[in-house]
């Protein structure tokens, strides 16, 4: 099997591993030093227990939060993935400005994630998600237009 087609699954599987909330399996995939950074929050963290946390933040705040794949793009130690981020607001939302109160309502937000390897382990992960839509869905911002 190529490094590409590892890595793409490797990527693919810490998806589901977020999905189903088995934490253990995330964490296999990612180096100790893993670089995870937030483009819509400005979110940074390096090390992998401390992104475990943070992804267990968003899923204490959408507990039914699931990440469909789109697209997924390999290149060497490069993954890329488009990914359909779903769920309802259910738990207080961590933001760098303060906690949302849970809204009871529901998100439907595009991301993509860039992942680069170190060996068969991840290394650095770049999400860029749309925070901006995702505040409007929840009522945080007016929604667009209004």
């Amino acid at each position: 099997m190529s490094a590409e087609h590892r890595g793409a699954r490797a990527a693919a599987d810490l998806i589901d591993a977020f999905n189903e909330g088995d934490w253990d399996r995330f964490r296999s995939h990612l180096k100790d030093d893993a670089v995870y950074e937030e483009s819509g929050t400005g979110r940074r963290v390096e090390d992998a227990g401390t992104y475990v946390e943070l992804c267990q933040g968003w899923r204490r705040a959408l507990p039914d939060c699931r990440g469909t794949i789109r697209t997924e793009l390999a290149d060497g130690p490069v993954v890329a993935q488009e990914i359909a981020w779903e769920g309802t607001q259910d738990g207080p939302l961590e933001t760098p400005a303060g906690t949302l109160p849970a809204s009871g309502r529901r998100i439907e937000v595009v991301a993509s994630v860039w992942y680069r390897f170190d060996g068969d382990r991840i290394a650095e992960v770049r999400h860029h998600l749309d925070v901006l839509t995702l505040l409007g869905q929840v009522g945080a911002l007016p929604a667009p237009g209004g």
